[in-house]
């Protein structure tokens, strides 16, 4: 019997017996469907990672006080001792780290309220004090005007460059360069627009008004820490760049030999990194899950194989005696178990798919469908069918046909 004619008695099989077929599947269905939408909502997740959350531009690192990502408790009381990084660190390393193309300094407050005449705009505004290399290290661009200069920093002037949400609050219906706005009740002309950069988990990423570090200064005071932003010359030199940075900050900030940094460096891996280390649980409850799901599936393939071989005796009987060797049997048979196998595999491959773009549509997590995910679910749900329907196949091929064709 030719492998295609042992499929098509296989589907006739599954047909003839729907509900048991359905039942016996449910596990690998379950299994199967598991590993689709938790790989395809953590691929997509992933992947959104990647396209929105590049913070800095290329070849870019920062140095900051906090790390991106902490705990809080006793890690927070012990970033909070740490010293405030300053504008003189951040002049020992622009005149230091000669694997740099250009080192900027940020200060931030956040939850600020923009004025215009009688518009304003919602108090979760954050305002930025910097030098002119913001926009390359951040990669933004401008949309309109201009950006903050090295001769503005200079003279401390009121300039301000405005992200898109501030200048669509203030200025639905006009042009907003040279027109002022208030900042911490300080008038501020705008000299600049800055390209819209949109949302990161549903946060806009353009709320903001930029101005020169000393302007900011003078507002709020420098009694916080500073970011600086480091670009490396180029993708080789980054790793030496970074070793530079952080060799001038321990010198400058004193911090004794062996002992561990008292700054953090963050760059765009560094939200990476973070993401995989998180969903690697996801990823391994995930295939604990598929993998039991899998082995109670195989055991009901291996029981309803068997039931089948008891209820066709007098059929295997019958083919024996006209003909059929050992090795069509067993073929016949293990190739129903792979079928049986691959038909939950691909029902568990289509309900993933449909409760991934189920829960892209309802909620802002994206889905991406890996195709290893799929080829790999279909080997596994084929490797279930042989290895649990082995058995069934191997007792249908060894059947005496004279005891086969005289049951009842």
């Amino acid at each position: 019997m030719h492998v295609g004619e042992s499929i098509r008695l296989s589907l006739t099989a599954i047909r003839a017996n729907k509900l048991r077929s359905l039942l016996t599947l449910l596990g690998i269905i379950i299994g199967v469907m598991t590993i689709i939408t938790m790989q395809s909502l953590v691929s997509g997740l992933r992947n959104s990672i990647n396209q929105q959350v590049s913070m800095l531009g290329s070849n870019v690192f920062q140095v900051q006080k906090w790390p991106a990502i902490h705990t809080g408790g006793d890690d927070f009381r012990r970033y909070r001792n740490r010293k405030n990084i300053t504008l003189d660190e951040y002049e020992a390393v622009k005149r230091f780290v000669t694997a740099a193309r250009f080192v900027g300094a940020e200060y931030w407050q956040g939850g600020q309220e923009i004025r215009c005449q009688e518009r304003k705009t919602l108090p979760t505004i954050a305002v930025v004090g910097c030098t002119p290399e913001f926009l390359n290290n951040n990669g933004y661009e401008m949309a309109e005007g201009r950006f903050i200069t090295q001769q503005d920093v200079d003279l401390n002037r009121q300039f301000a460059a405005i992200g898109a949400d501030v200048a669509r609050q203030l200025f639905p219906y006009e042009d907003p360069l040279g027109k002022e706005i208030k900042i911490a009740g300080k008038r501020f002309q705008v000299i600049g627009v800055l390209q819209s950069r949109g949302n990161t988990f549903g946060q806009s990423r353009d709320g903001y008004v930029t101005m020169p570090i000393g302007s900011f200064v003078k507002i709020y005071g420098k009694e916080r820490s500073l970011n600086i932003t480091v670009q490396a010359q180029s993708a080789e030199l980054y790793n030496t760049a970074m070793e530079q940075t952080i060799g001038v900050m321990r010198i400058v900030r004193k911090v004794p030999p062996g002992q561990e940094n008292d700054f953090d460096i963050f760059s765009n891996d560094t939200l990476i990194d973070f993401f995989d280390n998180l969903t690697r649980y996801v990823r391994i409850v995930a295939v604990a899950i598929a993998s039991i799901s899998l082995l109670v599936a195989g055991i009901g393939i291996m029981n309803i194989m068997l039931v089948s071989v008891t209820e066709r005796t007098r059929e295997i009987g019958i083919r024996k005696s006209i003909g059929a060797k050992r090795r069509d049997v067993l073929l016949q048979f293990l190739v129903e178990a792979i079928v049986l196998s691959e038909v939950g595999g691909l029902i568990g491959i289509l309900l993933g798919l449909t409760l991934a773009k189920f829960v892209e549509l309802v909620s802002p997590i994206p889905a991406a469908v890996p195709l290893w995910t799929v080829v790999l679910g279909l080997i596994f749900c084929s490797a279930v069918g042989m290895i649990f329907g082995v058995y069934p196949a191997t007792k249908a091929a060894r059947l005496d046909p004279i005891v086969a064709l005289r049951y009842e």
